[in-house]
């Protein structure tokens, strides 16, 4: 059967200028300076993450790529009629899981929920291939895309959610609490949760990962400059600032910065922003939280969810725990 490919118009469209115009304003003039790690997806910024993935400093996407083919069956047991992922980025992990799945599963309705419309084309076309399968893309971030898919119901069965890529690790504590507590909204009581999530491992392989030798996690860092270039008549110079990974053993993250060379001042005209940045000072762009297999059970429970399973990759320390709405 051929499949279906239908597109939600997007509502608050994620890459509006007026948002990340006031985005920019607010967090950059925060102590430390900020920026949203969100806004470092547009189609350069995923095309140069889809490139980190294939990096081999960077093997928490194999790593999760063997447990979903490992368990496919599993996750996508045959009561499984719908799947929202959040963040599907090319769509290679969520066509791995269906093909892996094969037979055990039936005719599924895929939600697509992604900020980048290069991505979600790539991934449409990536779970084309399939049979049996009605796709429907939503350009809008996680809580929108979620709003969206909590009011969708056009077939019967149980639902199922996929958050992969250790995304959760880009939110704070407070802020994955909150997260978690809205996917559980969104979905009903028997409905599940597949989530993806990086875990300790030595810090000489975090600072590899998030720094890799070929700069294209600094490409991808400074590409947000290029952004606010582009899209707020910033005028960042590239040269002015280098990418800097570091590690927070109090709170196990990992931190992305963007670090002044010199003192320089500023201008990003569509914020109505001026200000001028020391040597050394920072742009805090990205934290990745890493745990302990222990802690993903106690926060899912937290937030309303039953974990069922837990498979965890020991040569790459990554866990993939599928969790039931309670």
């Amino acid at each position: 059967m051929t499949p279906t490919v239908l597109t939600t118009p997007a509502r608050a469209t994620p890459g509006s200028v007026s948002g990340f115009a006031n985005d920019v304003r607010h967090y950059l003039t925060q102590h430390p300076r900020q920026l949203p790690s969100r806004y470092l997806y547009d189609d350069l910024g995923s095309a140069l993450f889809e490139a980190i993935c294939r990096l081999p400093w960077y093997p928490l996407t194999r790593a999760e790529l063997r447990l979903l083919e490992a368990h496919a069956r599993e996750v996508l047991d045959a009561g499984i009629t719908t799947v929202i992922e959040l963040g599907s980025g090319s769509g290679d992990k969520l066509s791995a899981l269906i093909a892996a799945a094969g037979s055990r599963r039936g005719r599924l309705e895929l939600h697509l929920v992604d900020v980048s419309s290069s991505a979600l084309t790539e991934a449409g076309q990536a779970l084309e291939r399939l049979e049996n399968v009605r796709v429907v893309t939503h350009r809008a971030t996680y809580e929108i895309g979620l709003g969206e898919f909590g009011l969708a119901r056009s077939v019967g069965g149980r639902r199922l959610a996929l958050f992969l890529g250790s995304n959760i690790g880009n939110f704070d504590p407070p802020g994955r609490d909150a997260f978690l507590a809205s996917v559980r909204s969104a979905i009903d009581r028997g409905d599940a949760l597949l989530l993806g999530v990086d875990l300790r491992k030595p810090v000489r392989d975090l600072l590899l990962a998030y720094d890799d030798p070929l700069g294209v996690t600094a490409a991808f860092n400074r590409n947000l400059l290029t952004r606010i270039n582009r899209e707020l008549r910033g005028d960042f110079e590239l040269d002015g600032f280098t990418h800097r990974a570091l590690w927070s053993e109090d709170s196990s993250r990992i931190e992305m910065h963007l670090r002044s060379n010199r003192s320089q001042s500023i201008s990003v005209r569509e914020a109505g922003l001026d200000f001028v940045m020391g040597e050394g000072e920072m742009i805090w762009t990205e934290s990745s939280y890493k745990y302990d297999p222990p802690e993903i059970v106690s926060m899912l429970k937290r937030s309303g969810f039953s974990v069922r399973a837990q498979w965890i990759d020991a040569a790459d320390r990554f866990a993939l725990t599928l969790a039931e709405a309670v």
